[in-house]
């Protein structure tokens, strides 16, 4: 395969569609009109979940708020084609398949903080800048801010499949550590639309060795991590020459430490793309390790901890 872009890594046959096509049954099941964007699908699944939740705790007015509104509704929500929302801890859910937490668009759902919108508009600006601002339209279009770190604090963030196109995720002030936790998480929310997309079946029993976990994972998650974090790496590599201050060293040190681990996880890839049929999801997701382990040798010495 030829040198893609970051853009055109991303551009896959299928995706769009399966996105339609979901949406259109979620409306169908409810009974509204949502439309055809990314924000849309993702609204959707909030809409479907939450239609649920209220259904079984039996209150009516909830159910009907699900029902009867779409994304033409949360505009006091949205930071351009992107709905941003800043929920309190309290306000997570779990469900019972599930510990991991995550939040429901709802009718008591505020608009996230002024300072909010700022940092997300900064953090999606220098996502486009260097390519990536498709993936993140597409693929991360409901953002969940959860807790204000240090860049000396660890940061959690997720994406739930069945809450496609929306990324839950700790935050720093600097724009390009959120640029790079969105990507991180829009990556994972693109591959489970692309291997459903193509009704891809990967095999839950054939494992191997993720050094970003430091355990055996099914082909699934290991394909996970390796996209994902290689994506990280393009965009990271990218916008590292035009930051300053204390986060050049915070990401200098996620490089050299991705370098590590794509060098013990590569010997594997192979083997595990090839419980992937579909020539193109398979070749864009090796193309894009092969460009994240190319060493990088703009790293600066002096940052090296």
């Amino acid at each position: 395969m030829s040198a893609l872009s970051p853009e055109a890594l991303v551009t896959l046959d299928g995706i769009a569609d399966h996105q339609r096509l979901r949406t259109s049954r979620i409306a169908s099941v409810l009974g509204n009109h949502l439309g055809s964007s990314a924000l849309d699908y993702a609204v959707a699944h909030h809409l479907l979940e939450g239609a649920e939740h209220a259904a079984h705790a039996r209150d009516a007015d909830r159910l009907a708020w699900y029902r009867r509104n779409t994304v033409r509704n949360l505009t006091h929500l949205s930071v351009g084609p992107h709905i941003v929302l800043s929920p309190r801890p309290a306000d997570l859910l779990r469900s019972e398949i599930s510990e991991t937490a995550y939040y429901l668009v709802g009718p008591d759902t505020s608009p996230a903080p002024p300072e909010a919108h700022a940092l997300v508009r900064a953090a999606l600006a220098s996502a486009t800048e260097h390519g990536f601002g498709t993936l993140l339209t597409q693929h991360a279009p409901v953002i969940c801010l959860l807790n204000r770190r240090r860049l000396d604090e660890t940061l959690h963030s997720w994406a739930l499949t069945r809450l496609p196109g929306t990324v839950f995720t700790d935050y720093t002030n600097h724009p390009e550590v959120l640029a790079r936790d969105l990507i991180h998480e829009a990556a994972h929310n693109w591959l489970n639309d692309a291997l459903a997309a193509h009704n891809e079946r990967l095999p839950a029993d054939v494992t191997f060795f993720s050094p970003w976990r430091g355990t055996p994972r099914p082909v699934y998650g290991f394909l996970h991590a390796c996209w994902a974090f290689s994506l990280t790496v393009l965009y990271l590599r990218r916008t590292r020459h035009s930051v300053t201050g204390p986060v050049v060293p915070f990401l200098d040190a996620h490089l050299r430490q991705q370098e590590d681990q794509f060098a013990s996880a590569l010997d594997s890839l192979a083997e595990a793309l090839s419980y992937v049929s579909a020539d193109a999801l398979r070749d864009r997701v090796s193309h894009a390790v092969s460009k994240a382990i190319r060493r990088n040798p703009g790293l600066s010495e002096q940052s090296h901890p």
